[in-house]
C-alpha cells in the first residue's frame, strides 16, 4: 500500500510544480489501444513494449482538461481507499457522481488508464471489478474473508471470487480444465452432469467476453495446478476472439499481460471444420453479418494466428463458407450430443488445436 500511496504522491507533486512554475499541469499515459506499442510473445501473449508512445492530458486544453479532471478525481478516491484500507467496485465509482462521470465506460477507462500509468495491478489500487463469471467441478478453495467454497460436492454453480488474489488452500483433483464461452451451454452440461461424469474436472465461464476476476482465476488455476485447459466457443468470430482474450489477452490490458493470460489453451471446439466433419444440416447455420465479416478479417491479421497454422486453416475455412454456428446447432444431432458424444470424443482422441 506504501507503494501505491506514493505512487500517487509523486503524481500529484508534478501537479503542482508545475503550477509553482506557472505551467499548466499535464498527466502522460500509455496508448493502450494502439496496436504499435503491443509485441506478441509466444509465452506471454500480447504485452506493452516497454518504449511505448504516450498522449497528453493537458489541463489547459478544453478536449482534455474534463478528462484530467476525473483522473485526479479518481486518484483521490484511490489514495484514500488505499489509507483507510476499504475497497470498491468500478459501480461504486460511477455511482458516486453519476452527472460527473457521465458513463460506467469512462470510470472503466480511467481506472485502466491509471493502473498503466502507475505501474501498479489495479486490484493493488483497491478497486474491485464486478464479477459475472461462474465456476464449477472439482474444486475447493478459501476466501480472503475465510469464507470456505466447495464446487465439488455441488451441483450448483459458484460466482468467481471478487478478489482472485485473496483466495487460498486451492484443492482439486481435476484432469483438465474447460472454459465454456456461454452460460447457457455451461449450465447444459452441469445438468448432463458433465463434470462428474467425464472424469473430474473444473469449468468456468466468463458468460461472454470475460472480465477480470474470471481471466485471473483461470490465471490462478492455471499456475496452481498445470493441468490442460481446452477452451469451447461458438463457432464464429465473436468465440474466437473470446477465446483469444482468454489466451493471449487484449490490447487494451496488455500492460498486465504477465497476470492473465494462459497461451497454452487450446481450441477444443466448436470447429468449423466440425461443421463440415459432422455434416451440420445447412439451414441450422447462420450466414455472416458484415460486422462478423470485419472481425474475421481484424483476427486474421493478428500476429499470434501465424504462430498456429491450424487455426489459421479453421478461420479460412469460416472465411470461404461465410458461415457461422452457436454450440447449440449440435443439439441438431440429438439433445445431449455435447456431453456424451462431442466432447468426450474429442478429449479422448485429441481433437483440439
Amino acid at each position: 500500500s506504501s507503494e501505491v500511496l506514493e505512487a500517487i504522491e509523486n503524481v500529484i507533486q508534478d501537479v503542482l510544480k508545475s503550477l509553482a512554475q506557472n505551467k499548466a499541469p499535464v498527466l502522460t499515459v500509455a496508448n493502450r489501444s494502439d496496436w504499435r506499442n503491443i509485441e506478441f510473445k509466444d509465452s506471454v501473449g500480447l504485452q506493452m513494449i516497454p518504449r511505448c508512445t504516450t498522449k497528453q492530458i493537458r489541463s489547459d486544453c478544453p478536449r482534455s482538461a474534463q478528462r484530467f479532471a476525473l483522473i485526479l478525481k479518481i486518484l483521490s478516491m484511490i489514495y484514500k481507499m488505499v489509507q483507510s484500507n476499504t475497497y470498491a467496485t468500478k459501480r461504486d465509482i460511477y455511482y458516486s457522481d453519476t452527472q460527473l462521470f457521465g458513463s460506467q465506460s469512462v470510470v472503466d477507462n480511467i481506472i485502466n488508464d491509471i493502473s498503466c500509468m502507475l505501474k501498479i495491478p489495479r486490484r493493488s489500487l483497491h478497486i474491485l471489478s464486478t464479477t459475472k463469471g461462474f465456476v464449477a467441478g472439482n474444486l475447493s478453495y478459501t476466501e480472503e474473508d475465510g469464507t470456505k467454497v466447495h464446487c465439488t460436492y455441488s451441483a450448483t454453480v459458484f460466482t468467481v471470487p471478487s478478489n482472485v488474489q485473496g483466495i487460498k488452500n486451492l484443492i482439486s483433483h481435476a484432469k483438465f480444465m474447460l472454459i465454456v464461452e456461454k452460460d447457457a451451454t455451461f449450465q447444459r452440461l452441469l445438468d448432463d452432469d458433465f463434470c462428474k461424469r467425464m472424469c473430474p474436472c473444473i469449468m468456468i465461464t466468463g458468460r461472454g467476453i470475460p472480465d477480470l476476476n474470471t481471466r485471473l482465476l483461470v490465471r490462478k488455476l492455471w499456475d496452481t495446478f498445470q493441468i490442460p485447459i481446452f477452451s469451447l466457443m461458438d463457432a464464429d468470430p465473436h468465440g474466437i476472439e473470446i477465446m483469444c482474450v482468454y489466451k493471449y489477452g487484449s490490447v487494451s490490458m496488455s500492460f498486465e499481460a504477465h497476470h492473465l493470460t494462459v497461451p497454452s489453451i487450446k481450441w477444443l471446439g466448436l470447429l468449423p471444420s466440425d461443421l463440415q466433419r459432422l455434416n451440420i444440416p445447412k439451414d441450422a447455420l447462420i450466414p455472416f453479418t458484415k460486422q462478423d465479416q470485419n472481425k474475421l478479417e481484424s483476427i486474421q491479421k493478428r500476429p499470434y494466428i501465424d504462430c498456429q497454422p491450424m487455426w489459421k486453416k479453421e478461420l479460412e475455412i469460416m472465411a470461404a463458407s461465410k458461415l457461422k454456428a452457436e454450440i447449440q446447432v449440435l443439439t441438431a444431432l440429438s439433445s445431449d450430443y455435447l456431453s456424451r458424444v462431442y466432447l468426450p470424443n474429442k478429449l479422448q482422441f485429441g481433437g483440439w488445436l
